[in-house]
């Protein structure tokens, strides 16, 4: 387990929902990277983020997902792509990715508490 944090911490962070509008394969990342831009609604925009998410997920069965991101990381450049977000998913025991969504339908840009 990591460091016990307060919740003035974690109230740091901005979590919503998104919707991903466009995907499509980061050629110059290392290790097998998507490129995902999310909607995030009007308040937040479209976000694009390089994630190492590909055991589970392409560029068919992604579009139109609903995610979870964190949406006030500082930028960081990942293999040549501006990454603005951190979609969030959980990790098994062999490293693959699965992503965390709504379990309903939610309106873009909505905050996780």
């Amino acid at each position: 387990m990591k460091e016990q944090i307060t919740f003035d911490d974690f109230d740091k962070v901005d979590i919503r929902v998104g919707t991903v509008i466009s995907v499509r394969k980061n050629e110059k990342a290392r290790k097998p990277s998507l490129v995902v831009e999310v909607d995030f609604g009007e308040e937040i925009g479209i976000k694009q983020s390089s994630a190492q998410i590909t055991h589970y997920y392409n560029e068919e069965n992604l579009k139109g997902k609903q995610v979870i991101g964190v949406c006030n990381f500082a930028e960081k450049n990942i293999a040549g792509v501006v990454s603005q977000v951190l979609i969030l998913g959980s990790i098994d025991k062999e490293g693959k990715v699965i992503l965390v969504h709504p379990s309903q339908k939610s309106e873009n840009g909505l905050p996780i508490a």
